[in-house]
């Protein structure tokens, strides 16, 4: 589903049945890590999968066991996949089973405690990064603050708007109008988008802390 969604006219739900299905138990709780990771990995690449749709393809010739014929490959699109730390980490390997070719880059932002604010503390890019289609990934957009932040980044480093597309499992209203405000040219890629944002920003009824899930760390 596709269309305008709390005052960002580009975002995309990807509201397929085994998507829906996957993000159930990576809900649940009691979902152990091992677990947890693979779904991410199998949802990004879900995510993956509808974002690159409106990549163009170019005609070529293959020979068959059978006969040749006209064939179609990709046309000349690079993709860079750029995480926001350190969640995003656990978006990367399935939307590289999509995009072997891709190159990764990295941000690192952690959200102040106190303000919710982003703060960045690791930046790298592939150097042809304006050449690249740019897939942001990270689980989750609750405020949008860091999201916004690296799309910030991505944008001050000459990347066009139109080849940036974030890509999450789950999305805030609060979030969606955070990128609406600031970004409203970059697409949006969630399964699902939830209730509300809770007192300490997290999204309701989410799925917890996904770096903590995806790393065993609480």
């Amino acid at each position: 589903m596709t269309g305008s969604i709390h005052g960002h006219e580009h975002v995309t739900i990807i509201d397929h049945p085994i998507v829906q299905h996957k993000l159930t138990i990576l809900r649940n709780k009691d979902t152990g890590s091992k677990k947890f990771r693979e779904l991410v990995k199998e949802l990004a690449m879900f995510a993956g999968y509808e974002a690159t749709r409106h990549f163009q393809l170019e005609p070529t010739r293959v020979t068959t066991p059978i006969c040749e014929t006209t064939a179609y490959t990709l046309k000349g699109r690079k993709v860079a996949i750029v995480p926001i730390l350190r969640a995003g980490l656990g978006m990367v390997e399935g939307i590289l089973e999509l995009i072997p070719a891709a190159r990764v880059g990295h941000i690192g932002l952690y959200r102040d405690p106190e303000t919710h604010l982003p703060i960045e503390y690791y930046f790298k890019l592939p150097e042809d990064i304006t050449t690249r289609e740019v897939l942001v990934v990270d689980p989750m957009l609750a405020t949008g603050g860091s999201a916004v932040a690296a799309i910030d980044f991505i944008k001050a480093r000459g990347v066009a708007a139109e080849k940036i597309r974030l890509l999450v499992i789950l999305a805030a209203p609060e979030g969606i109008q955070a990128l609406a405000e600031a970004h409203p040219d970059v697409s949006l890629y969630t399964c699902a988008i939830d209730e509300c944002l809770n007192e300490h920003a997290y999204i309701v009824p989410g799925l917890g802390d996904a770096g903590d899930r995806i790393f065993g760390t609480k």
